[in-house]
Protein backbone atom coordinates (compact mmCIF):
# COMPACT_ATOMS: atom_id res chain seq x y z
CA UNK A 1 0.00 0.00 0.00
CA UNK A 2 1.92 3.04 -1.23
CA UNK A 3 1.59 6.34 0.59
CA UNK A 4 -1.06 8.57 -0.93
CA UNK A 5 -0.05 11.67 0.97
CA UNK A 6 3.66 11.98 0.22
CA UNK A 7 4.43 13.39 3.67
CA UNK A 8 7.42 11.14 4.21
CA UNK A 9 8.03 7.84 5.94
CA UNK A 10 10.01 8.96 9.00
CA UNK A 11 8.04 11.73 10.70
CA UNK A 12 9.04 13.23 14.05
CA UNK A 13 6.56 14.49 16.63
CA UNK A 14 8.88 17.33 17.61
CA UNK A 15 9.28 18.66 21.14
CA UNK A 16 8.62 22.31 21.92
CA UNK A 17 11.74 23.95 23.43
CA UNK A 18 11.22 26.37 26.31
CA UNK A 19 13.61 29.00 27.62
CA UNK A 20 14.48 29.66 31.27
CA UNK A 21 11.25 31.63 31.71
CA UNK A 22 9.13 28.84 30.26
CA UNK A 23 8.45 30.65 27.00
CA UNK A 24 8.81 29.02 23.57
CA UNK A 25 12.44 29.17 22.42
CA UNK A 26 12.03 29.82 18.69
CA UNK A 27 15.75 29.69 17.88
CA UNK A 28 16.18 26.31 19.56
CA UNK A 29 13.10 24.98 17.79
CA UNK A 30 14.41 25.95 14.36
CA UNK A 31 17.88 24.58 15.15
CA UNK A 32 16.35 21.29 16.31
CA UNK A 33 14.22 21.00 13.16
CA UNK A 34 17.29 21.36 10.97
CA UNK A 35 19.31 18.91 13.08
CA UNK A 36 16.58 16.27 12.89
CA UNK A 37 16.11 16.79 9.15
CA UNK A 38 19.83 16.14 8.72
CA UNK A 39 19.40 12.85 10.59
CA UNK A 40 16.57 11.16 8.76
CA UNK A 41 13.40 13.08 9.61
CA UNK A 42 11.28 13.70 6.50
CA UNK A 43 8.46 15.60 8.17
CA UNK A 44 7.37 17.08 11.48
CA UNK A 45 4.25 16.96 13.57
CA UNK A 46 4.26 20.35 15.31
CA UNK A 47 2.19 20.90 18.45
CA UNK A 48 1.29 17.29 19.03
CA UNK A 49 1.40 15.38 22.32
CA UNK A 50 5.21 15.40 22.33
CA UNK A 51 5.13 19.13 21.64
CA UNK A 52 3.16 19.70 24.86
CA UNK A 53 0.27 21.18 22.88
CA UNK A 54 -2.03 20.75 25.87
CA UNK A 55 -0.18 23.54 27.69
CA UNK A 56 0.21 25.94 24.76
CA UNK A 57 -2.32 28.70 24.29
CA UNK A 58 -3.70 29.25 20.79
CA UNK A 59 -1.34 32.13 20.03
CA UNK A 60 1.68 30.00 20.96
CA UNK A 61 0.28 26.93 19.21
CA UNK A 62 -0.44 28.62 15.90
CA UNK A 63 2.68 30.77 16.12
CA UNK A 64 4.85 27.66 16.42
CA UNK A 65 3.16 26.03 13.42
CA UNK A 66 3.73 29.25 11.46
CA UNK A 67 7.40 29.27 12.47
CA UNK A 68 7.77 25.66 11.36
CA UNK A 69 6.22 26.36 7.97
CA UNK A 70 8.39 29.44 7.48
CA UNK A 71 11.69 27.90 8.64
CA UNK A 72 11.21 24.32 7.48
CA UNK A 73 14.26 22.54 6.11
CA UNK A 74 14.09 21.97 2.36
CA UNK A 75 11.91 19.07 1.32
CA UNK A 76 10.29 18.26 4.67
CA UNK A 77 6.57 18.24 5.39
CA UNK A 78 4.84 20.10 8.21
CA UNK A 79 1.82 18.53 9.87
CA UNK A 80 0.05 20.82 12.30
CA UNK A 81 -1.48 19.41 15.43
CA UNK A 82 -5.06 20.70 15.36
CA UNK A 83 -7.09 18.42 17.58
CA UNK A 84 -9.33 19.29 20.51
CA UNK A 85 -12.12 17.81 22.60
CA UNK A 86 -14.16 20.88 21.64
CA UNK A 87 -15.28 20.61 18.03
CA UNK A 88 -15.49 24.39 17.59
CA UNK A 89 -11.91 24.72 18.82
CA UNK A 90 -10.67 21.89 16.57
CA UNK A 91 -12.33 23.59 13.59
CA UNK A 92 -10.64 26.90 14.47
CA UNK A 93 -7.19 25.32 14.82
CA UNK A 94 -7.64 23.34 11.59
CA UNK A 95 -8.75 26.40 9.63
CA UNK A 96 -5.88 28.53 10.90
CA UNK A 97 -3.25 25.82 10.36
CA UNK A 98 -4.52 25.45 6.80
CA UNK A 99 -4.26 29.20 6.22
CA UNK A 100 -0.71 29.14 7.60
CA UNK A 101 0.25 26.56 4.99
CA UNK A 102 0.66 23.15 6.60
CA UNK A 103 0.83 20.09 4.39
CA UNK A 104 -1.64 18.21 6.61
CA UNK A 105 -3.19 18.33 10.07
CA UNK A 106 -3.21 15.76 12.87
CA UNK A 107 -6.58 15.49 14.61
CA UNK A 108 -6.93 13.44 17.76
CA UNK A 109 -10.10 11.68 18.88
CA UNK A 110 -11.99 14.08 21.16
CA UNK A 111 -10.70 13.27 24.64
CA UNK A 112 -12.35 13.32 28.08
CA UNK A 113 -15.89 13.85 26.69
CA UNK A 114 -16.03 10.17 25.63
CA UNK A 115 -18.24 10.79 22.55
CA UNK A 116 -20.21 8.01 20.87
CA UNK A 117 -19.18 6.74 17.42
CA UNK A 118 -21.81 9.06 15.92
CA UNK A 119 -20.40 11.98 17.90
CA UNK A 120 -16.89 11.18 16.67
CA UNK A 121 -18.13 11.05 13.09
CA UNK A 122 -19.95 14.36 13.41
CA UNK A 123 -16.85 15.92 14.99
CA UNK A 124 -14.60 14.94 12.09
CA UNK A 125 -17.20 15.94 9.51
CA UNK A 126 -17.12 19.46 10.95
CA UNK A 127 -13.31 19.52 11.14
CA UNK A 128 -13.06 18.37 7.53
CA UNK A 129 -15.11 21.34 6.35
CA UNK A 130 -12.39 23.66 7.68
CA UNK A 131 -9.57 22.50 5.39
CA UNK A 132 -8.61 21.43 1.91
CA UNK A 133 -5.52 19.62 3.24
CA UNK A 134 -5.27 16.01 4.33
CA UNK A 135 -6.37 15.17 7.87
CA UNK A 136 -4.54 12.43 9.76
CA UNK A 137 -6.74 10.90 12.45
CA UNK A 138 -4.99 10.15 15.73
CA UNK A 139 -6.25 7.12 17.66
CA UNK A 140 -4.71 6.94 21.15
CA UNK A 141 -7.30 5.50 23.55
CA UNK A 142 -4.87 5.38 26.50
CA UNK A 143 -4.92 9.20 26.49
CA UNK A 144 -8.38 10.00 25.12
CA UNK A 145 -10.51 7.38 26.88
CA UNK A 146 -12.16 6.43 23.57
CA UNK A 147 -11.01 3.99 20.89
CA UNK A 148 -11.80 4.29 17.19
CA UNK A 149 -12.18 0.65 16.07
CA UNK A 150 -11.50 -0.41 12.47
CA UNK A 151 -15.20 -0.32 11.49
CA UNK A 152 -15.48 3.31 12.61
CA UNK A 153 -12.20 4.22 10.90
CA UNK A 154 -13.55 2.76 7.67
CA UNK A 155 -16.55 5.09 7.99
CA UNK A 156 -14.38 8.10 8.76
CA UNK A 157 -12.23 7.36 5.71
CA UNK A 158 -15.25 8.25 3.58
CA UNK A 159 -15.17 11.87 4.81
CA UNK A 160 -13.53 14.29 2.38
CA UNK A 161 -9.92 15.13 3.35
CA UNK A 162 -9.68 12.38 6.00
CA UNK A 163 -6.75 10.53 4.47
CA UNK A 164 -4.42 9.22 7.18
CA UNK A 165 -4.31 7.43 10.52
CA UNK A 166 -1.80 7.65 13.33
CA UNK A 167 -2.56 4.40 15.13
CA UNK A 168 -1.48 4.26 18.77
CA UNK A 169 -3.61 1.25 19.66
CA UNK A 170 -1.22 -1.60 18.80
CA UNK A 171 -3.95 -4.22 19.21
CA UNK A 172 -5.73 -2.77 16.17
CA UNK A 173 -2.74 -1.97 13.97
CA UNK A 174 -3.95 -2.78 10.47
CA UNK A 175 -4.42 -1.18 7.08
CA UNK A 176 -7.69 0.69 6.56
CA UNK A 177 -8.83 1.23 2.99
CA UNK A 178 -8.54 4.91 2.11
CA UNK A 179 -6.18 5.86 4.96
CA UNK A 180 -2.39 6.09 4.99
CA UNK A 181 -1.29 4.16 8.08
CA UNK A 182 1.36 5.67 10.36
CA UNK A 183 2.73 3.91 13.42
CA UNK A 184 1.86 5.95 16.47
CA UNK A 185 4.49 4.28 18.63
CA UNK A 186 8.19 3.68 18.10
CA UNK A 187 7.67 -0.01 18.90
CA UNK A 188 5.24 -0.56 16.02
CA UNK A 189 7.23 1.26 13.32
CA UNK A 190 8.88 -1.88 11.91
CA UNK A 191 5.58 -3.80 11.94
CA UNK A 192 3.80 -0.93 10.20
CA UNK A 193 6.42 -0.82 7.46
CA UNK A 194 6.25 -4.60 7.05
CA UNK A 195 2.50 -4.48 6.44
CA UNK A 196 2.83 -1.76 3.82
CA UNK A 197 1.97 1.25 5.94
CA UNK A 198 3.09 4.75 5.05
CA UNK A 199 5.52 5.19 7.94
CA UNK A 200 5.56 6.39 11.52
CA UNK A 201 5.03 9.50 13.60
CA UNK A 202 7.86 8.91 16.01
CA UNK A 203 9.62 10.26 19.09
CA UNK A 204 12.81 8.18 19.27
CA UNK A 205 13.97 9.92 16.08
CA UNK A 206 15.01 12.82 18.33
CA UNK A 207 17.86 10.55 19.45
CA UNK A 208 18.31 7.74 16.90
CA UNK A 209 16.92 9.26 13.71
CA UNK A 210 19.60 7.83 11.44
CA UNK A 211 18.88 4.30 12.63
CA UNK A 212 15.11 4.65 12.26
CA UNK A 213 15.59 6.08 8.79
CA UNK A 214 17.69 3.04 7.94
CA UNK A 215 14.85 0.81 9.13
CA UNK A 216 12.67 2.42 6.47
CA UNK A 217 15.30 2.12 3.73
CA UNK A 218 16.61 -1.39 4.43
CA UNK A 219 13.94 -4.04 5.05
CA UNK A 220 16.60 -6.73 5.45
CA UNK A 221 18.10 -5.03 8.51
CA UNK A 222 14.85 -3.54 9.80
CA UNK A 223 14.20 -5.97 12.63
CA UNK A 224 17.84 -6.19 13.65
CA UNK A 225 17.93 -2.41 14.06
CA UNK A 226 14.55 -2.38 15.77
CA UNK A 227 15.74 -4.96 18.30
CA UNK A 228 18.82 -2.88 19.04
CA UNK A 229 16.68 0.18 19.81
CA UNK A 230 14.19 -1.38 22.23
CA UNK A 231 15.97 0.11 25.24
CA UNK A 232 15.84 3.56 23.61
CA UNK A 233 12.08 3.28 23.17
CA UNK A 234 11.55 2.08 26.75
CA UNK A 235 13.83 4.67 28.34
CA UNK A 236 12.25 7.61 26.53
CA UNK A 237 8.80 6.52 27.77
CA UNK A 238 9.69 5.41 31.29
CA UNK A 239 7.68 8.39 32.55
CA UNK A 240 5.30 10.89 30.98
CA UNK A 241 6.45 11.93 27.51
CA UNK A 242 8.32 14.08 26.55
CA UNK A 243 10.12 14.20 29.93
CA UNK A 244 12.91 11.78 29.05
CA UNK A 245 13.14 12.90 25.43
CA UNK A 246 13.82 16.44 26.57
CA UNK A 247 16.33 15.15 29.11
CA UNK A 248 18.13 13.23 26.35
CA UNK A 249 18.20 16.23 24.03
CA UNK A 250 19.57 18.49 26.76
CA UNK A 251 22.30 15.95 27.51
CA UNK A 252 23.16 15.86 23.81
CA UNK A 253 23.57 19.63 23.72
CA UNK A 254 20.21 20.65 22.23
CA UNK A 255 18.85 23.37 24.49
CA UNK A 256 15.19 22.40 24.71
CA UNK A 257 14.69 23.41 28.32
CA UNK A 258 12.19 22.01 30.76
CA UNK A 259 8.49 21.19 30.70
CA UNK A 260 5.29 22.96 31.62
CA UNK A 261 3.27 21.81 34.58
CA UNK A 262 1.68 19.43 35.22
CA UNK A 263 4.69 17.68 33.63
CA UNK A 264 7.91 17.92 35.61
CA UNK A 265 11.54 17.40 34.68
CA UNK A 266 13.23 14.03 34.94
CA UNK A 267 14.24 12.87 38.42
CA UNK A 268 17.87 12.04 39.15
CA UNK A 269 17.08 8.35 38.68
CA UNK A 270 15.35 8.96 35.36
CA UNK A 271 18.15 11.25 34.19
CA UNK A 272 20.72 8.59 35.09
CA UNK A 273 18.78 6.00 33.05
CA UNK A 274 18.64 8.37 30.07
CA UNK A 275 22.38 9.10 30.34
CA UNK A 276 23.19 5.38 30.54
CA UNK A 277 21.04 4.67 27.45
CA UNK A 278 22.81 7.38 25.46
CA UNK A 279 26.21 6.05 26.54
CA UNK A 280 25.28 2.47 25.58
CA UNK A 281 24.48 3.67 22.08
CA UNK A 282 27.66 5.70 21.75
CA UNK A 283 25.75 8.95 21.59
CA UNK A 284 27.18 10.55 24.71
CA UNK A 285 30.72 10.60 26.04
CA UNK A 286 30.93 9.05 29.50
CA UNK A 287 30.57 11.67 32.23
CA UNK A 288 28.77 14.26 30.09
CA UNK A 289 26.30 16.47 31.94
CA UNK A 290 23.24 18.40 30.81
Amino acid sequence: MASMLGLGTVLTAIVTPFDAEGKIDADSFVALMHHLAAHGTEGFVVCGTTGEAATLDDEEHLGLIELAVKERPAGVSIIGGAGSNDTVHAVKLTRRATEIGVDATLSVTPYYNRPSPLGIRRHFEEVAKATDRPIILYNIPIRTGVNMPPALLEELAQIDHVEGLKQSNPAELRLIDGLDLYAGDNETFAQTLDMGGAGGILVATHVVGDQMSEMARDPRRRHEIDASLQDVYKTLFMTASPTCTKAALNLLGHKVGGLRLPLVEATEEELAAVRAMLERHGLLPAGATA
